[in-house]
């Protein structure tokens, strides 16, 4: 017997993945068929549609890049950043690095414009570091994993748009969790991962571009194959011409897609419409709160402060006393519950606990209360209360 059979049922409430519904894991089931199959390429034109509406784009490019939320990072990088660019990259956290050092590797001049790991970036130190030379584009991050920080994004288009450069976004966290439309936001180009608030498993990036930041895309000029948008398109492009020029034939092979973890994402996709945006979105809210204030009678407090919270990740304080990787592994290996440490300058003094699609829900915040309280030796009916009042 393979030791698949053996592993554990875990209760997903880190940083992600997150917890994956019934139906999506019998989506995930459902028999392989050719990536080439007419029936196929139905069902990515249904997906590109479900990624167009939670993105909060009329794109008409939006398709799940093969690979995880990383993949979107490295798709951006390729086709919209060129060596010796001057590229703007905000950095308050552990993502916000990455992007640093994935453009630096790509060979951009990176403009750093920081802030303390727990806390939003200054609008006006972007904006003033766009508009200081010839800047090819703006990076941020929306929703910063590593610290539970959602970024405002007000004015940071139009800082691009004057400087002729491109509004780039991480929105892995965010989407479909958390308050976001990229359109209205006025955003080029952004990517996500689908083991966060989609709650399918990791493994595919949403990715969106409009026309003007496909204009960056030049064949052959692109520093990857597997991510050249331009080749990359010519697979995903619908009957209409959606990924590309209309007119062209569809569906031009350019990798074999991950099939089944296809048909999961359009089954997640599903279930964000039956709820509706603006209810998930709101859902998530009440539950970051409720949250917040169960752990609250508990001794913890949240790091980032009121307005510049993300609803889908709540990063605590770790009390004095507690021996933080003793209680999480407990957690874990004894209460089948997964909540996640911190990272960098934050590893043994923070936790982060996920507020996910599904992991945004009563009964799931009810069973880490108790265990938690447990864990900790406290008694847990204010906390319980609190939950049950946050619900009501």
């Amino acid at each position: 017997m393979s030791s698949v059979a053996a592993l554990p049922e875990r209760l997903l409430l880190g940083s992600g993945p997150s917890p994956v519904p019934e139906r999506v894991l019998r989506a995930l089931a459902q028999p392989t068929i050719g990536h080439l199959d007419p029936a196929f390429g139905a069902l990515m034109d249904e997906v590109a549609a479900g990624l167009r509406t939670v993105f909060g784009t009329e794109n008409r490019v939006a398709i799940p890049v093969s690979g995880t939320g990383s993949a979107g990072m490295e798709a951006m990088v390729a086709n919209f950043v060129r060596p010796g660019d001057r590229v703007v990259c905000g950095v308050h956290g552990l993502f916000g690095e990455r992007m640093a050092d994935e453009l630096a590797r790509h060979g951009a001049d990176v403009v750093r414009v920081e802030a303390e790991w727990g806390r939003a970036l200054d609008r006006e130190a972007l904006t003033a570091a766009v508009a200081a030379g010839d800047t090819a584009a703006l990076f941020v991050v929306h929703a910063e994993t590593s610290t539970g920080v959602a970024q405002p994004l007000d004015g940071l288009a139009d800082a691009c748009r004057e400087a002729g450069a491109l509004f780039l976004l991480d929105c892995v966290t965010s989407l479909a969790g958390h308050p976001l439309s990229l359109d209205e936001s006025g955003v080029d180009a952004a990517f996500s991962g689908t083991q966060k608030c989609l709650n399918a498993p990791p493994g595919l990036a949403p990715f969106t571009a409009n026309a003007r930041a496909l204009e960056r895309v030049d064949d052959g000029r692109v520093g990857s194959w597997y991510f050249d948008l331009s080749l990359v398109l010519a697979y995903w492009r619908d009957a209409d011409g959606a990924g590309g020029d209309a007119g062209k034939p569809a569906r031009a092979y350019h990798h074999t897609a991950p099939i089944n973890l296809i048909y999961a994402l359009a089954e997640a996709l599903e279930i964000v419409q039956e709820e509706g945006l603006d209810a998930r979105w709101k859902r998530h809210a009440t539950a970051h709160e409720t949250l917040r204030r169960a752990l609250a009678e508990l001794g913890f407090e949240r790091l980032a402060p009121e307005g510049e919270q993300l609803h889908p990740l709540l990063a605590v304080r770790v009390p004095e006393g507690v021996d933080e990787a003793e209680v999480r592994t407990a957690l874990l290996t004894e209460d089948g519950i997964e909540i996640s440490g911190g990272l960098g300058p934050l590893a043994g003094k923070v936790w982060r606990i996920g507020v996910m699609g599904e992991g945004a829900r009563a009964e799931a915040q009810h069973r880490l209360v108790v265990a938690l309280a447990k864990r900790l030796g406290q008694p847990s009916t204010a906390a319980l209360a609190a939950l049950a009042d946050g619900w009501r």
